[in-house]
């Protein structure tokens, strides 16, 4: 695995901010903390969790024209927003602050393979200091509760088989060179979130397969103690 450095509190205002390096990919990830709702929620007892992902224009190593300017979110943009979304929803208890959203920002500084993956490993711990943050100020009552709001902590990571052999953790070069690309999103107690796994030149088989979840999991397993080591 790359080497990964988590640092809490990067920015002054939001409620949680990270930034996220995992080897040459940086990622900052923010939550913050709104009293609403999406309409949809309106009469439910319950909170929300959303995401929004982008890239920065040299994120890269030619420019890409912003999003914004084009005037739609480009599909791939669209999907990892849900991906992060959802895998924080899966593993928080939105009943536990009703009436409140918590938007997960996460922005792509410097791409080198993985952003998505750092993208909900650094958002984890961007909404552990959120909840903290609400529990602080009597938003959320963990006095009465059975559990704290993260009720598990998740991370993500990528796998592939190179050259016909497994490998964990792919940069941008790995990953061009791939006959299988694969993200994982994992909680600590080892359940699957997500599983998005591509044959991008060859096929592979159940014993590859096998081989690839064991390999993201002790991956998952090393950036979860990362994860714990900065925040609790």
């Amino acid at each position: 695995m790359r080497n990964v450095k988590i640092t809490r509190k990067y920015l002054k205002h939001p409620e949680g901010s990270v930034l996220i390096e995992v080897g040459n990919t940086k990622v900052i990830c923010t939550a913050s903390v709104e009293n609403k709702v999406p309409p949809f929620l309106k009469d439910l007892a319950q909170g929300w969790i959303t995401a929004e992902y982008g890239m920065l224009p040299r994120s890269t190593n030619t420019r890409n024209r912003r999003e914004a300017q084009a005037g739609k979110i480009k599909g791939r943009t669209a999907e990892i927003q849900r991906l992060i979304g959802r895998s924080l929803r899966t593993v928080s208890d939105l009943k536990m602050f009703p009436g409140y959203t918590i938007t997960l920002d996460c922005d792509v500084i410097q791409a080198d393979g993985g952003t998505r993956t750092a993208a909900i490993t650094g958002s984890c711990v961007a909404l552990y200091d959120a909840f903290q943050w609400m529990i602080s100020r009597d938003i959320i009552d963990l006095k009465n509760s059975v559990h704290h709001p993260l009720t598990e902590w998740i991370a993500s990571i990528s796998v592939g088989i190179v050259a016909g052999q497994p490998v964990l953790d792919l940069d941008y070069e790995l990953d061009s060179d791939a006959d299988t690309d694969m993200n994982i999103v994992m909680t600590e107690t080892g359940k699957f979130i997500e599983i998005q796994g591509t044959a991008e030149k060859n096929p592979f088989s159940t014993q590859e397969l096998q081989q690839l979840l064991n390999l993201a999991e002790k991956g998952i397993n090393e950036l979860i103690a990362i994860q714990k080591k900065v925040s609790i």
